[in-house]
């Protein structure tokens, strides 16, 4: 395989697809050396057909808000390989949700899945609807009529969805509803449920705790921990916030989140009273970051991302891209030790160049945000075998795959100088496992 040609064909392919085309490149000239010591690889074709989605549906949504007015948005669902268990992966309700960013979620998912050691395969979904500033009933109206569409391409064993940027337990209720009367079936079809139907003690905290798993096992080869480290996060939402959570307990000090309109710096630190503010204000208010300025008198930065603070550790937690180079250099400049992303591709090519050439600690997204997942596939699980698990064992399942993971990416990452590319080795493990799996198929 030649990394560069595959990636040119892809591109004429499928112009105008930066994102998708971003984490295309990524994991083709990171897996090109181990890809090629496998000829029947490429006498199967085997790259090209693992770059491109097994299916893509996209359909109009068509609901009515609180006016009287109908509205019409765009719904999405990339069913992208199945190779070793059913599509899995989350649905994103944001105005920045087109075709590109849902292909690069749905590849980047397959990896990421395949390293937490459970039979999921990846899949990606999403609208350009945006839950903000929309009334609790019109977001029911518009996922039902999002659900209308996409209920008959989905299933417990086929493609189970979950939450994602704009898609929390509201949304996720509604979307099962809608699904169990259409179908007149109660299955385990969607993750990130209620407790009360289904769904598993840990989900909502999974991503943000299995990132935090994940920093402590980088740390912990370096001959250190979180205990009085200063970390920078950004987002506010579920990841954000429960990153924040474990940072917490850990013995970190917290001192920056965010949101779309720019970014907080408490140097006092963020404690869990206010912590616990910061939820009430995005879980329950739908309230703006900036609100915190005001209550706790400290820094607000309109328009801004945090990453110009000083800090031991960076926790981008927020979406792709959020992170570029001159971020990353301001980071290295100002002492910045490990990076670990909470979001789905947060840093730009070239930031992960800026760390990677420092040598620092750096935890690419589909290892260190595999947690949520994780335990998507623990609740998948759950709903077979008709068992809910406590939160103690739901936690230190997450925990062992978290470990898992960290030592698949030392086993693949580790390069002559001992420096371990943690990019190299989650997206060479994560490759490994679904091409055996494809291959051991047949050419489909």
């Amino acid at each position: 395989m030649n990394a560069a040609k595959v990636l040119d064909a892809l591109k004429h392919r499928f112009p105008n697809e930066a994102e998708y085309h971003q984490a295309v490149e990524e994991v083709l000239t990171t897996i090109e050396e181990e890809y090629n010591k496998h000829p029947e690889f490429d006498k199967a074709n085997l790259i090209e057909r693992l770059c491109i989605p097994d299916r893509v549906y996209q359909f109009r949504i068509t609901w009515v808000d609180d006016k009287g007015n109908v509205q019409t948005n765009m719904g999405y669902r990339v069913q992208h390989n199945n190779a070793i268990g059913p599509y899995k992966g989350g649905i994103r309700f944001h105005s920045s949700v087109n075709l590109s960013i849902l292909k690069f979620l749905a590849f980047e998912q397959t990896f990421k899945n395949s390293l937490t050691t459970l039979p999921m395969g990846g899949g990606k979904g999403g609208s350009d609807f945006s839950p903000r500033g929309k009334s609790t009933a019109e977001v029911m109206r518009f996922v039902q009529s999002f659900m209308l569409e996409l209920w008959r391409h989905i299933g417990p064993e086929t493609d189970v969805p979950a939450g994602d940027i704009g898609v929390g337990g509201r949304e996720i209720g509604f979307m099962f509803g809608m699904y169990k009367k259409l179908t007149r079936e109660f299955t385990g079809t969607f993750t990130g449920k209620g407790r009360e139907f289904g769904g598993s003690l840990i989900r909502p905290e999974a991503t943000g705790y299995g990132n935090i798993y994940f920093l402590m096992e980088m740390l912990k080869a370096k001959g250190t921990d979180l205990k009085g480290k200063i970390c920078l996060v950004s987002g506010s939402g579920n990841v954000a916030q429960y990153t924040a959570e474990k940072v917490l307990e850990l013995g970190g000090k917290v001192v920056t989140m965010s949101d779309s309109d720019g970014y907080i710096y408490d140097p006092d630190g963020i404690d869990s009273e206010k912590l616990n503010y910061i939820m009430e204000l995005k879980n329950l208010n739908r309230g703006r970051i900036r609100e915190y300025a005001e209550t706790y008198g400290c820094k607000y930065v309109e328009g801004a991302k945090p990453w110009g603070e000083k800090g031991d550790i960076a926790l981008p937690s927020a979406t792709q891209n959020e992170l570029n180079g001159d971020h990353a250099r301001q980071l290295i400049a100002n002492g910045c030790m490990a990076v670990s992303e909470g979001a789905n591709m947060p840093s730009t090519p070239e930031a992960i160049k800026v760390f990677q050439d420092a040598k620092i600690l750096y935890a690419p997204g589909k290892a260190a945000n595999a947690g949520g997942v994780s335990v998507s596939g623990l609740e998948m699980t759950q709903n077979s075998i008709k068992l809910s698990w406590s939160a103690e064992e739901v936690d230190e399942k997450l925990k062992s795959i978290m470990v898992s993971i960290h030592e698949a990416c030392v086993q693949y990452g580790t390069e002559a100088d001992g420096y371990v590319n943690y990019v190299k080795g989650a997206n060479v493990a994560g490759f490994m496992k679904v091409a055996k799996a494809m291959m051991a198929q047949g050419i489909l």
